[in-house]
């Protein structure tokens, strides 16, 4: 037989490293070529890694949790063809790993080259629309995931045998589970060697550990824990007033490079921020007519929409908001073309995927780019490429209900928009003949955050003034467009 070793391929993005989330497959398992075996996390997105060779798992060589270099094996496998081990390292874009019989599909900088795993009951929350009980702009964000709830609690002790019971442990000395039971069990810190397993060949299953956990919390015993242990910020924490009053969790993956890099932006770039507060009523109008237009039958058109032409109309006019500071060769570098960012709120973390060359979009492409780029956060497939690049973003507190915010610039651009909610409130309306009446508008504030080393308040100021003189009027963009 001959045994293959992989290792961990470069998910590239310049990254060094990966957490082992989850393993798809187990020793004595057959596997095909470019089946996907593990789950990974990066700094920057989950990956699912397929394996290059058919033949039967040997043996895991990483445990789940652990954070790993690129290059680490990390399974090896017997393909049955004979011969001596041959590992694989990391693979290059466009070339054939040595040792392996096919082109490895997913691995490298290569954008769209990597699969992921759409999370359950997980959503993004694109940054860019207004509260939902105000108006229709929750239509642009994917629903705020509700928690998942912790493990189902049995209202009368189950018919286990008492957690004190141990499990069956093969010769091996080790209770027999699937990672992702091992995963759970490690998250809840119960002992597996405690749990009384009832699957097949005494295997213990997932509601092995949930029962166990709900028997121990039933009977008054606290689960023991590792105390070298570090709890995961998973969906199977403990409610809230039980089990330990404080929990650690680990700063890593995508919490932990975007903290570096808001500290990175909040200390290097001065920040300024200005608001405007804009009557939005024609703007929902707009909204609606669209809504009911043939050719937007098929996409979402929300007030995000409108906002996001809007900028793109008004950077057109104030090139100087899409600039960055190159501090090294103490120049100015002024972007002739806008990658529009769309910040999204995930259960791993803040990201910011960006709409390529948004500046050459019609409005009907821009929305369909918007909803791919919402419905691809959502599901956790966003590639790290199309986090990279962009010019300008917008980000939103409307969404949860919040007027406005003073956002901190996203790392490589200059200036980002905030949206606020949008509610029904009185506002002074002047008619042709000049008088004046209180009427109910749709109301919303905007708010824009800038480097001010590049961007004076004079240019921030009439940027802002422009993108406010849109959305009151959208068709100020026939003017200016």
């Amino acid at each position: 037989m001959a045994i293959k070793t992989f290792n961990l391929p470069d998910p590239g993005e310049g990254l060094v490293e990966a957490e082992i989330v989850e393993w798809k497959v187990s020793p004595g398992d057959t596997v095909k070529v470019n089946d996907m075996v593990l789950e990974i996390e990066t700094a920057k997105s989950l990956v699912e890694l397929p394996i290059p060779w058919a033949g039967t798992v040997k043996e895991l060589l990483v445990e789940v949790g652990q954070t790993i270099d690129v290059g680490t094996p990390i399974i090896s496998v017997d393909d049955g063809l004979g011969g001596e081990e041959a590992p694989v390292a990391p693979s290059i874009p466009g070339e054939k790993a040595e040792g392996s019989e096919a082109i490895l599909v997913g691995y490298g900088a290569k954008a769209g080259a990597t699969a992921r795993r759409p999370r359950k009951g997980q959503a993004a929350v694109p940054a860019a629309s207004s509260a939902p009980t105000e108006t229709e702009q929750i239509a642009a964000a994917a629903p705020v995931a509700e928690p998942v709830a912790p493990a189902p609690r049995v209202e009368s002790p189950a018919p286990a045998v008492p957690s004190a019971a141990p499990s069956v442990v093969p010769a091996g000395g080790r209770p027999r589970a699937k990672p992702p039971v091992r995963k759970l069990a490690k998250d809840l810190g119960i002992d597996l060697a405690s749990v009384t397993p009832t699957g097949a060949d005494g295997v213990i299953t997932r509601d092995d550990v949930t029962n166990h956990a709900s028997g121990a919390s039933v009977n008054g015993a606290a689960a023991q824990a590792d105390s070298t242990a570090t709890p995961a910020a998973t969906a199977y924490r403990m409610p809230f007033g039980a089990g330990e009053r404080e929990e650690r969790i680990p700063i890593k993956g995508v919490r932990k490079m975007t903290a570096q890099a808001m500290v990175g932006s909040a200390f290097t770039a001065p920040h300024v921020t200005e608001w405007i507060t804009v009557d939005v009523t024609k703007t929902m109008e707009l909204v609606d007519r669209l809504k009911g237009s043939r050719e937007f039958k098929d996409v979402k058109v929300t007030p995000l929409l409108v906002l996001a032409r809007a900028l793109v109309l008004a950077v057109k006019r104030n090139p100087g908001m899409n600039a960055t500071w190159d501090e090294a060769n103490q120049e100015i570098v002024q972007k002739n073309y806008v990658n529009l960012g769309i910040a999204a709120a995930t259960p791993r973390g803040l990201i910011v995927p960006n709409i390529k060359d948004a500046h050459a979009l019609t409005m009907l492409e821009l929305a369909q780019a918007i909803g791919q780029l919402t419905a691809t956060a959502r599901e956790g497939r966003t590639q790290p490429a199309e986090m990279s690049g962009g010019t300008m973003t917008i980000t939103n507190v409307g969404v949860f209900g919040v007027d406005s915010g003073t956002p901190i610039i996203n790392p490589g651009e200059s200036a980002i928009v905030c949206f606020g909610a949008i509610r029904k409130q009185p506002w002074v309306v002047t008619d042709a003949d000049g008088n004046d009446e209180i009427a109910i508008r749709h109301v919303t504030q905007l708010a824009v955050s800038f480097d001010h080393r590049l961007i004076d308040g004079e240019l921030g100021s009439r940027f802002l003034s422009e993108l406010a003189a849109i959305l009151a009027d959208p068709a100020q963009a026939l003017v200016w467009g």
